[in-house]
């Protein structure tokens, strides 16, 4: 038999905060759901539940066709701490 594997457990930090309604226009809170890149992080890593990382993809589209958030960046363009300027 293989070992059982001692992960972490993940909880959903916005079902613990008891969110129902996330805006686009807050580009802090969005922070922990986009990667270096500003890729949206699948919930394996979040550990959002399923309602609240959909609740996520949409509210982080809204906010890259608003222009909050960027579509790319390239590899060459990548930056280190990319929401540093909004604390």
């Amino acid at each position: 038999m293989s070992e059982k594997r001692k992960y972490k457990k993940r909880y959903c930090k916005y079902c613990e905060a008891k969110v129902d309604f996330m805006d686009y226009k807050d580009v802090a809170n969005l922070r922990f759901s986009l990667s270096e890149r500003y890729k949206i992080m699948p919930r394996r890593l979040t550990g959002n539940c399923k309602r609240h990382q959909d609740m996520i993809s949409t509210v982080i589209k809204r906010a890259r066709a608003a222009a909050f958030v960027p579509y790319v960046v390239t590899r060459k363009k990548v930056i280190t701490a990319p929401f540093e300027n909004l604390r």
